[in-house]
């Protein structure tokens, strides 16, 4: 499978984990998101050699939920999706904004 298939099927289980189209990847600050919404953007590669190759390259990704509903459910669906752990919570701009990377 293609790195950009990869990712637009990681884009799309976001969109059905949030509920909505409001799934951005890394956008430039000109874009005005629609709340609840999940940024997301490639934060590593990680790779796995065997004889002396790269074999196997992961990529990761951060992706931070944002809702202005410090209960809101997409929470709970994100943490289950495989390879994915919660990293932090804080909250800016009267937002919540949830961290979590993800290898995909």
């Amino acid at each position: 499978m293609l790195s950009q298939d990869r990712r637009l099927e990681l884009d799309a289980i976001l969109r059905e984990a949030l509920g909505s189209n409001n799934v951005y990847f890394q956008p430039p600050s000109t874009v005005k998101m629609k709340y609840p919404a999940i940024r997301y953007s490639l934060s590593n590669i990680s790779t796995s050699p065997a004889n002396n190759k790269k074999y196997i390259a992961q990529k990761q990704y951060t992706l931070t939920l944002i809702a202005k509903d410090p209960d809101i459910s997409a929470v709970e669906t994100l943490i289950r999706l495989p390879m994915c752990h919660f990293d932090r919570f804080y909250t800016a701009d009267n937002l919540n904004h949830w961290t979590f990377s993800v290898y995909y």
